[in-house]
């Protein structure tokens, strides 16, 4: 697996179930999958040498991102080398250009966009629209990164001014008047085999995944079959192996437009560790190896899942300490560390929660993701006051 991050991570603990073995191309013995896997490559993703020291005798070859020059990735295919998903597919979750103009061409649903060369192009394409616009970076945006929501055509003109002079290629896109965030995960594999999980609604904050709600909640069936079905429709048309993620604009005219792919686990899916009959880490494995796929059923009503997100402070209570609090108070709670050292905005892990009432779930995954990241309960509990209580009653 290319990329040493949490993804790589959650993989390996699904490869071991499958006896299977995880090689990892990291850059560092730090990075939290080079921190458990055994088998490990330090190099970078650019360097084609370390892709291919990675892939010497490897079954298949997949991603922890999709930040590996395609041009790499095709001399490895030309030598022989199993790629998964192919490059011609993962090129399309790499550069947002060519995945919008693949989307338009196959007819998928995809806000209003533009290839942007001059600033002149933001402000004739903000009067075509009629509205403000979303100017992003063609590569390598995430979590928010190269995305800049512009207020006017002024605002916009003056980011994409600062883009072109640093060199960077950019899209504009109109800015849609949307309910809600979702995401549609599926996995294909080589036979041609496809799976969906539930559609689930994807919280942001910042631009960054706050929390994950399965199934999302109050989404007509008939709108959520047609999220499963138009992210099967592209995972078979791009020629997709693995696991792909499609995020999803729903409108407030209740229409689906797609915002962004990801060809490998993904943030919306990490709920599928402890509320789904199959992962999305262990369906990720057995695509790749071209496995017949698992059940993406439901395990329980709903399932929440809360990133825990590094605080503007880290707290001076170790986190071993701070899990076991959480424990004392939610016994129920699954959580998975990624092994990173904290920082502010950093995500450091996650809380899964199972149940049959969305909203109490919610409320408790956050509370518990917050707790872990600043060391405080939103609610104001303390764990010694309970005992003196009970004590004192």
């Amino acid at each position: 697996m290319i990329g040493g991050g949490q993804l790589a991570r959650m993989t390996h603990q699904a490869a071991i179930a499958l006896g299977q073995s995880l090689r990892v191309l990291a850059t560092g013995p730090q990075e939290p999958a080079a921190q458990v896997t055994p088998d490990v490559v330090i190099g970078s993703h650019t360097d084609l040498d370390a892709l291919r020291r990675a892939a010497a005798g490897a079954t298949v070859l997949t991603f922890d991102h999709e930040h590996v020059p395609t041009e790499a990735l095709e001399t490895l295919v030309a030598e022989g080398v199993n790629v998964a998903p192919p490059p011609a597919a993962l090129v399309h979750a790499q550069d947002k250009l060519v995945m919008r103009r693949r989307l338009e061409a196959m007819g998928a649903p995809i806000p209003r966009y533009t290839a942007v060369d001059t600033v002149d192009d933001v402000a004739a394409f903000s009067a075509e629209v009629g509205g403000p616009v979303v100017l992003k970076t063609i590569r390598g945006g995430y979590d928010g990164r190269g995305v800049a929501l512009a207020a006017d055509v002024d605002e916009a003109r003056d980011v994409a001014a600062r883009y072109l002079a640093d060199g960077v290629p950019i899209i504009a896109e109109e800015r849609v008047d949307m309910r809600r965030e979702l995401a549609a995960l599926v996995a294909r594999s080589p036979f041609g085999q496809g799976a969906a999980w539930p559609v689930v609604e994807t919280v942001q904050r910042d631009g960054i995944c706050v929390v994950v709600l399965a199934p999302a909640p109050e989404l007509f069936d008939e709108l959520g079959s047609s999220a499963q079905q138009l992210a099967l429709k592209l995972a078979a048309e791009l020629g997709v192996v693995g696991v792909l993620a499609v995020e999803l604009f729903e409108t407030t005219d209740g229409r689906l437009l797609v915002n962004e792919l990801a060809m490998r686990p993904h943030n919306s899916g990490h709920w599928s560790m402890d509320g789904a009959v199959t992962s999305q880490f262990e369906q990720h494995v057995r695509a790749v190896l071209d496995y017949p796929l698992g059940d993406t059923a439901l395990l329980a009503p709903a399932t929440v899942m809360a990133n825990v997100i590094g605080a503007p402070h880290s707290p001076a209570m170790s986190m071993d300490e701070r899990v076991h609090h959480l424990f004392a108070r939610m016994p129920d709670a699954k959580v998975h560390l990624y092994g990173k050292g904290e920082r502010p905005g950093r995500k450091i892990g996650h809380v899964n929660l199972t149940g049959d009432h969305p909203g109490v779930l919610r409320e408790r995954a956050e509370r518990a993701a917050h707790w872990l990241s600043h060391a405080e309960w939103t609610d104001g509990w303390d764990p010694h006051a309970v005992v003196r209580e009970g004590i004192s009653g």
